[in-house]
């Protein structure tokens, strides 16, 4: 029942968008929210249960509720954004990032000097990225060096302080990456040409430069200046070089954003690629922290609110995998087939490796945490009640109805427990009888824990379909034990899981690490059952063929057979041989019992 001092502040929220904030009775920011309707998404917080524990607790703890009103939804996602960045609120995703990321700049002054800087100042320079790695801001300013003989000096190069001949040219203008403008040697407009070019480049426009820089070949090939066309040559294929390392798209795709989302139970890998002349000139992967079961609908919203204003994006149109809402001026894009779904799939695919890396980084530097987040994957999964921390998995084992085994393996924080492995031979059931065995052995391994008071499983795995699970839960319920742990069934295809009371299996992904985890288990149960099963052949086998040799006991033939490794070697064997593993004695009894045979 929500208390009725929040009920009076909720009847007081109006219909409009807007923000509303959270507040606990020491009056601490505890949430920050967006809505297109006010009244109507607070209310939704108080007049029913939530799904997840923490959304519980929050609602419990919020004492005061404010709101600003804003005039259209797009504001609402701005300001959203900018307080959860401002206030920090303990129960919202955090979207900020320490890092600085270093930008290009193209300096306002005379003859612009072009480098890369952390640090954006307002002079009316012009900046472009910002880069999220150095090493793609060096590739490019290597490029340009490449191309066009820009100034490195830090002079001012102002028409009076040329004209009085205040600076001489340096090392950079003898070996021929500088056209020396600090002497006149070079006009502000031929020097400001090659800036434009460079501009271009770094808006991912190569068509051109490449269209300038063949021209100018051809003239020189004309005027017969082979060497210094050759030169441009080399330049063109640097450049087409470079254009080629960058993905291309259809060269209609220009000025468009994508940004798709993959996620689990903690975190969400949101991945953004700029597209700009057909070409990807960025990406970058955003990670995010899941604090009350966002969906992935909301942590993209977010994401993109947030990359849009990082990245100072303008484009007019984003693709994303669903539908998402951004405000009326952006137009949301979600290709079904053609160059704009390959685009998508290829953000997607980045985003799974950028989660791939990720998780295998958090398995070496913190195991717990990596086994906490599989654990909470596979309770969501398999919709059980608490985490699978102790799991064990059942296999039978009959070869043409012989010798019938059956093994139970134990997995423990989603590792094998090999210490709790336990065999069972079937006591009960004559003949080959799946269900019946299944029956036995689940029935003796649960009574000995209870027995014992050990701890009990939360997850039980039955190799095999319904019938399989049907009787290991007649033991379940002879004892006791139904509601208390979870039983499942999985199929010969392993994605196929069977509960108990529906017909219908449910399907795992078959790349998800819940299949993983139960395959691994499944694998394991038969490995170790199949191992007990030979070995049980193999002395039923050894058995049969010396147990009517008078006075000679299973030990001793046990030595032997280790020794001549097979009964048929040993038939063949001397008294002497034998006698060497075993005595005299022994070996007597044993040769004359072969021999009279």
């Amino acid at each position: 029942m929500t208390p009725p001092s929040i009920a009076l502040q909720i009847q007081t929220l109006p219909d409009n968008p807007g923000v509303y904030q959270y507040y606990d009775k020491d009056g601490k920011i505890l949430y920050v929210g967006k809505a297109k309707n006010l009244k109507k998404r607070v209310s939704s917080y108080f007049n029913k249960i939530h799904d997840t524990a923490k959304t519980n607790v929050l609602v419990k703890k919020i004492v005061t509720i404010k709101h600003i009103v804003v005039p259209t939804e797009t504001d609402a996602l701005l300001l959203e954004n900018n307080l959860i960045k401002t206030l920090q609120p303990r129960y919202n995703v955090l979207l900020r990032d320490d890092k600085s990321y270093p930008w290009l700049c193209i300096k306002k002054e005379p003859f612009s000097r072009i480098f890369s800087t952390r640090r954006m100042i307002k002079d009316g320079s012009e900046y472009f990225g910002p880069y999220t790695s150095f090493k793609t801001v060096n590739t490019i300013l290597d490029l340009i060096k490449e191309l066009y003989p820009l100034r490195t000096c830090n002079y001012d190069l102002s028409a009076n302080n040329i004209e009085s001949s205040k600076f001489k040219v340096c090392l950079e203008y003898h070996i021929g990456n500088c056209k020396g403008p600090c002497e006149g040697y070079e006009t502000v407009a031929e020097y400001q040409k090659q800036v434009d070019a460079i501009r271009e480049i770094l808006k991912g426009n190569f068509k051109e430069s490449l269209k300038d820089f063949k021209r100018r070949m051809m003239e020189l090939a004309q005027e017969m200046r082979f060497e210094e066309a050759q030169k441009i040559k080399e330049k063109i294929e640097i450049l087409e070089n470079y254009q080629s390392r960058s993905t291309i798209i259809n060269p209609k795709i220009t000025n468009i954003d994508v940004f798709s989302i993959v996620s689990d139970e903690s975190a969400a890998y949101v991945n953004f690629l700029q597209i700009s002349h057909g070409s990807i000139i960025r990406s970058h992967t955003l990670e995010i922290k899941k604090k009350l079961e966002e969906t992935d609908e909301e942590l993209l919203e977010l994401a993109i609110i947030e990359l849009r204003e990082r990245f100072q994006l303008l484009s007019k149109e984003v693709i994303v995998p669903f539908e998402v809402d951004l405000g009326e001026n952006i137009k949301i894009t979600v290709p079904q087939l053609g160059d704009k779904k390959q685009i998508l799939d290829l953000s997607i695919r980045n985003a799974k490796f950028y989660r791939i890396e990720q998780l295998k980084q958090l398995q070496i530097v913190d195991p717990d945490r990596h086994v906490n987040r599989i654990m909470a994957q596979m309770q969501k999964d398999l919709r059980l009640p608490v985490e699978p921390r102790h799991i064990e998995c059942f296999d039978n084992s009959n070869i043409q109805g012989t010798n019938p085994v059956s093994a139970c393996v134990v997995f423990k924080d989603g590792k094998p427990s090999k210490k709790d492995y336990r065999h069972f031979n079937i006591k009960t059931v004559e003949g080959p009888n799946d269900f019946a065995s299944m029956e036995e052995v689940v029935y003796r391994r649960y009574k000995r824990l209870l027995d014992e008071n050990q701890p009990l499983p939360q997850l039980i795995i039955i190799d095999g379909g319904k019938g399989q699970l049907s009787s290991a839960l007649k033991s379940i319920d002879d004892l006791g034990l139904r509601g208390k742990i979870t039983v499942i069934g999985i199929a010969k295809r392993l994605e196929e899981l069977f509960y108990p009371g529906d017909s219908i299996p449910l399907y795992l992904d078959k790349k998800s690490e819940t299949l993983k985890v139960i395959q691994q288990l499944r694998n394991e149960a038969h490995r170790f059952g199949i191992t007990h099963h030979r070995d049980k052949r193999s002395k039923a086998a050894l058995n049969s063929s010396i147990e009517s040799i008078p006075g000679i006991g299973e030990k001793t033939m046990t030595t032997l057979i280790q020794h001549f490794k097979s009964v048929k070697r040993l038939k063949l064997a001397t008294e002497k041989e034998i006698s060497e593993v075993v005595g005299l004695s022994k070996a007597k009894k044993i040769t004359d019992f072969y021999t009279a045979k």
